[in-house]
């Protein structure tokens, strides 16, 4: 009777370690494909870019790498439409004061 607890233990010890297993190596591989589809359109926005829009990426995707991935879909949904052939500087600037949230004003009333 012992042994066989200790057996349906061990059964259902090694089921839920493959069950995990397996939702892990999904989990990996799920963000690896995402991982590929960000440097896909990465490449792609980066070809109509100037240099210093490229610069400028570059300043954003060191700082805020998440900010980065939105202005990469932002980009290239616009090029895809037609909107922009090249982005520039100015661009960039643009498109990313309208992505900022905005801002709420204090007003302070001394009494």
């Amino acid at each position: 009777m012992h042994n066989e607890l200790e057996e349906i233990k061990k059964r259902k010890l090694s089921e839920m370690q493959r069950q995990y297993n397996d939702q892990l190596n999904q989990q990996i591989e799920e963000e690896y494909q995402a991982q590929q589809q960000i440097a896909s359109l990465e490449d792609m926005v980066k070809k109509t870019m100037t240099k210093e829009a490229l610069q400028r990426y570059g300043n954003i995707k060191a700082a805020d790498p998440e900010k980065s991935i939105q202005l990469l879909v932002v980009l290239g949904r616009l090029i895809h439409m037609g909107k922009i052939r090249s982005v520039t500087d100015e661009n960039l600037i643009s498109i990313l004061e309208k992505m900022a949230p905005a801002k709420k004003s204090f007003r302070i009333e001394r009494r």
